[in-house]
């Protein structure tokens, strides 16, 4: 790989992870603009694991009480933590369930800049709406067993490319009535088992391929996804305290609408 190769995957993952708008679907426009080969799954293991520290320590304290609460769980003790632990915990097993069955049956298919185009105009409309529509009296600190149950169920559409994983769980929370920082906070929170879940399926894959070694490429893209992630998270719940997701929207609005130009016109 060249490092402008590298440096620009690293940065499109670290800054589009947790956004809400499709981390998956501009890796898979990276190579098709650019023209440039897969970067193959040690690259993809060194980019999560950077967006993974990233989100950790930017949640530092939720991360702890996330840690706590499984603890409380298992003692059989119940409070804050162990709620929402609970709920982390009812909102992952979906998307794991969907990513396994897209994976092995139409993920070649869902992969097309026609479906990307489609998801990322017409779920970047459904945040707006979501948005415009959700009151903003809910804190996940109160947040029931159904509320999680219905934001694992959006989240199950997350593997499809242009849905975004972020953009769809902050869009249920949102239909939900929870704050837009809260919806942001749940979303992000819940990445981590999502971001582990995944890590450990390629990790195992590499390491049955007999190819493990960590060279020098995969840890400049750990460092870079770590770092532009980091500022990704920081700038956009700065942002969300005093704005809506309506600049996310513009953003997906723009980019479907170009996809489906260049797919329908050009392809």
């Amino acid at each position: 790989m060249t490092l402008l190769h590298i440096i620009v995957l690293a940065l499109v993952q670290g800054i589009t992870e947790f956004l809400p708008i499709s981390s998956s679907a501009h890796l898979i426009l990276v190579p098709a603009l650019t023209g440039w080969p897969d970067q193959g799954l040690m690259i993809d293991i060194a980019v999560h694991v950077g967006t993974l520290a990233a989100v950790m320590i930017y949640f530092r304290r939720e991360f702890w009480s996330l840690a706590l609460g499984i603890l409380s769980l298992s003692l059989g003790r119940w409070g804050p933590e162990a709620r929402l632990a609970r709920n982390i915990l009812i909102a992952t097993p979906p998307v794991i369930v969907a990513g396994l069955v897209l994976r092995d049956t139409v993920d070649v298919p869902l992969r097309s800049i026609a479906v990307i185009g489609w998801t990322t105009l017409g779920f970047g409309l459904l945040l707006y709406a979501a948005d415009r529509l959700g009151l903003r009296i809910r804190r996940i600190e109160h947040m029931a067993a159904g509320g999680a149950v219905i934001i694992g169920l959006f989240q199950m559409l997350a593997p499809i490319p242009g849905v975004s994983r972020s953009g769809i769980t902050m869009t249920a929370a949102r239909f939900l009535g929870y704050e837009r920082v809260e919806a942001a906070r749940f979303s992000l929170l819940l990445s981590m088992p999502v971001i582990i879940g995944a890590g450990t399926v390629a990790g195992s894959e590499l390491y049955n391929s007999g190819n493990v070694v960590l060279g020098f490429d995969a840890l400049l893209a750990m460092l870079l996804a770590f770092v532009s992630a980091l500022i990704a998270l920081a700038l956009m719940m700065r942002w969300l305290r005093r704005a809506s997701f309506t600049p996310f929207v513009i953003y997906r609005v723009c980019l479907g609408a170009g996809l489906l130009i260049w797919s329908y016109a050009y392809a």
